[in-house]
């Protein structure tokens, strides 16, 4: 007899989000987007799988032509091995190709660019970061961005009344 795959268990083939993070979108206007590996440990993997994961205060940096994740949180599971010690706040190694990298250094040192990770993902077993890179919204435009939210939630309160 076959049994399901569980929601959290990626299959092959299957890509599936894993945790967002969407103060992301608020906080910046993106211009583009990019997918990284991630370097992790077993347990990461397993309490990844389990969404014990958290993304809202992470960040990507660059240190000597390398890509890293920091403030992503992983929590670990009470099942964690006994002979390892689960650092939930590691800072997480990201790949990317060389070529990319080095574009996205330039575009970094331009003023007002940073790299922010918007999602963790499943793709073919492994896991993804997909980030971009954004330029910092001013608070007007975080206004704009409520106003345009809550504008679009009457339209469709006002035409789901029509419908009934």
């Amino acid at each position: 007899m076959a049994t399901k795959p569980s929601k959290s268990a990626p299959t092959k083939g299957v890509d599936s989000r894993i945790a967002d993070n969407k103060k992301a979108l608020f906080n910046y206007a993106i211009e583009e987007r990019f997918e990284a590996g991630m370097v992790l440990e077993g347990w990461e993997v397993k309490a990844l799988r389990a969404g014990k994961v958290q993304l809202t205060d992470g960040y990507v940096v660059i240190r000597e032509g390398e890509l890293f994740l920091i403030g992503c949180q992983i929590n670990p599971l009470n099942t964690a091995s006994s002979h390892i010690s689960p650092d939930s706040v590691r800072t997480k190694k990201l790949l990317l190709h060389g070529e990319q990298i080095r574009r996205l250094i330039g575009k970094v040192e331009q003023k007002g660019y940073t790299l922010v990770p918007l999602n963790l993902h499943w793709k073919n077993g492994k896991v993804k970061c997909e980030m971009a890179l954004a330029k910092g919204k001013a608070e007007h435009d975080k206004r704009d961005t409520i106003k345009e939210r809550e504008g679009k939630r009457e339209v469709e309160r006002v035409m789901k009344s029509r419908h009934r």
